[in-house]
């Protein structure tokens, strides 16, 4: 019985955003195209190589990595701020499920979307640049952790935020800026030494670190010390987001 009302959650929430396609996967797939127009052929003429690879194939991790954040973000907190707005969560939160498979509903469906965004990122970016992938193992469980830790970040947010304006608050005034600086389109070799300072001190610089060795086989930071964030980062946000669920804080009247 468990079991399926868990399935029940997960199948509503992977058919709630593919009814939507061209937000999911066609709206990543042109921004990825404009992104390469943009800086690959653009700064690529200039900047012919990032660390002996060609500058068009070196952003393709960072491209995949916004994909896969915006996307896994974005699932949870519109689904379940939405459902707080009807007054469905309520619903929801009656139903035999755990919170434990509440949570792992939303977050399993958020993960999917992600895979699939970063994958079809991928496959656009390989027309543009040729297909690489040195370590895929290692490019997965980057891509997984990375789909996890911020499908529990939007988790969190959806509860906390009381409107559509505060649910913009992360992804406009942390996760773009974060992201954007993380070294998507240049090598922390390139900075000066204060800049270079701030990247290190950014998490989602080592995400796109650890995805680029998997990806590409090169890396600025040690792979592991990206792997090792992302698991506390996951952690955390699972850690947090289940915390917050069982609470009933915002979510109960």
């Amino acid at each position: 019985m468990i079991g399926l009302c868990f399935r029940t959650l997960f199948l509503k929430e992977v058919r709630r955003f593919l009814r939507v396609p061209g937000q999911t996967l066609l709206s990543p797939l042109v921004t990825t195209a404009l992104y390469f127009v943009v800086f690959g052929w653009s700064l690529g003429s200039r900047l012919r190589e990032v660390e002996g690879v060609p500058y068009v194939r070196f952003i393709v991790p960072g491209l995949v990595a916004l994909g896969v954040i915006s996307n896994a973000y974005l699932n949870t907190a519109s689904s379940l701020f939405v459902m707080k707005l009807q007054g469905t969560v309520i619903d929801l939160l009656v139903t035999p499920l755990t919170y434990g498979e509440v949570l792992l509903g939303f977050v399993s469906a958020a993960v999917l979307r992600g895979l699939l965004v970063g994958g079809a990122t991928w496959l656009a970016a390989g027309a543009f640049s040729g297909f690489q992938m040195e370590h895929p193992g290692f490019a997965l469980a980057m891509v997984l952790l990375t789909a996890v830790a911020f499908s529990a970040l939007g988790f969190m947010t959806a509860i906390w935020a009381t409107s559509f304006e505060w649910m913009n608050f992360f992804p406009t005034f942390v996760i773009t800026p974060l992201a954007f600086l993380g070294g998507v389109f240049y090598s922390v070799r390139m900075l000066p030494a204060p800049l270079r300072t701030l990247t290190l001190a950014n998490p989602i610089f080592y995400l796109v670190d650890g995805l680029r060795y998997g990806l590409l086989g090169i890396s600025d930071a040690p792979p592991a010390a990206g792997l090792a964030i992302l698991v506390v980062l996951a952690a955390a946000g699972l850690g947090g987001a289940y915390a917050m669920l069982a609470s009933g804080y915002k979510l109960r009247g």
